[in-house]
């Protein structure tokens, strides 16, 4: 086994905590691979209940998964055994059986020279179930085009792997963001499909932005 120490890396549980990973269905993934983190046994300082709400605590964390304490998170176990914390559940992907999180592939995308900044949603897809739609902001002075668009889809595919190859990948001037910053992405995954009954665009730093997406729908 190889020891090693790597930002973002939780490593392994401390005594007693038993730590599982889990597919869309509940099944047990054995060594290295990536799904929902849950564990099977409760310790000292796991929460226990919501005040006044026990009704809610227990639907959120038990009943997804029986028998399992659900985190809300999804994380990857490396060969070497060491855990990794992808990013929250609703941010989760599945692309033709395959989990993986918004973060990462927007991580890799961010990695190109000309993206300054990236964010990926899931679109519904006949044959994969989900496919990923992926808005990109060029940096300042870079232009977006279908040779960009085809360098980060092969980048992807590259990096995680042919299953995770975007299928579309829009320009994106600006994001959708409250004022504190968070991008909203269940306005993102509305401008996906095509729907315009985005909800309450209020707290956006800057309403415009989404005319301007639905505008450069590819």
């Amino acid at each position: 086994m190889n020891f090693h120490i790597a930002r973002n890396v939780q490593t392994f549980p401390f005594f007693g905590v038993l730590p599982e990973l889990l597919d869309e269905d509940g099944r047990v993934i054995e060594g290295e691979g990536e799904g929902y983190l849950v564990f099977r046994r409760p310790w000292p300082g796991m929460m226990r209940s919501l005040y006044g709400n026990h009704d809610r605590f227990q639907t959120t964390y038990f009943d997804r998964f029986h028998g399992f304490y659900c985190t809300g998170d999804g994380a990857r176990r490396d060969a070497d055994g060491y855990l990794w914390v992808t990013g929250r559940i609703d941010d989760m992907l599945n692309v033709s059986g395959h989990l993986m999180s918004t973060a990462e592939v927007e991580s890799v995308l961010t990695e190109h020279s000309d993206v300054a900044e990236a964010a990926v949603v899931s679109k519904p897809h006949p044959v994969k179930g989900q496919c990923l739609y992926c808005f990109v902001t060029p940096n300042e002075g870079r232009i977006f085009s279908k040779q960009l668009s085809d360098e980060l889809k092969r980048k992807v595919r590259e990096k995680i792997g042919p299953f995770a190859q975007p299928d579309v990948i829009q320009h994106a001037p600006g994001l959708p963001k409250t004022r504190s910053g968070k991008i909203m992405r269940r306005i993102l995954r509305k401008i996906a499909i095509g729907d315009k009954n985005v909800g309450d665009v209020s707290t956006l730093a800057d309403e415009a932005v989404v005319d301007v997406l639905f505008q450069l729908r590819p």
